[in-house]
């Protein structure tokens, strides 16, 4: 499916529609078959221990599926997260950022289904993967 955001058209929605993560996310990639986005990971990412949160990987692979969504609908911010199963698999690298990859497996009417697997920068072994629906608001 042809996309109707660009990331240099993404950037701004999403400053827009959720100003509360300006700045934390980036888009290292954005085509038909693949997104690859990333967290600027910074101290108020990581846990005890000195680690990424869980909590701050739920929040990429959710904004990667939402993001990857946008590109395909076009800008309906009502798109909601209504499931999402996250394996938690190895620890994050310190001091590096993750990074996203995110396909959608389907996109319906009223449901976009997508696979996130979640890889500290430069690292070969995801650290986590996640399966995300969204509920779509109605479209021409």
């Amino acid at each position: 499916m042809a996309l109707k955001l660009t990331a240099a058209e993404i950037g701004p929605f999403l400053d827009e529609v959720f100003p509360q993560v300006k700045g934390m996310f980036g888009i290292d990639r954005l085509d038909e078959d693949l997104l690859v986005m990333r967290l600027f990971v910074s101290d108020a990412h990581l846990r005890p221990g000195g680690t990424v949160s869980g909590p701050s990987m739920f929040a990429l692979a959710d904004v990667a599926a939402y993001v990857a969504t946008m590109a395909r609908i076009g800008r309906q911010a009502l798109a909601v997260t209504t499931n999402c199963s996250i394996d938690f698999m190895r620890k994050p690298a310190s001091g590096k950022d993750l990074l996203a990859q995110c396909r959608v497996l389907k996109l319906g009417r009223a449901l976009s289904v997508c696979d996130v697997l979640l890889f500290s920068e430069g690292g070969d072994a995801p650290v986590a993967r996640a399966s995300l629906t969204y509920s779509l608001p109605p479209r021409n």
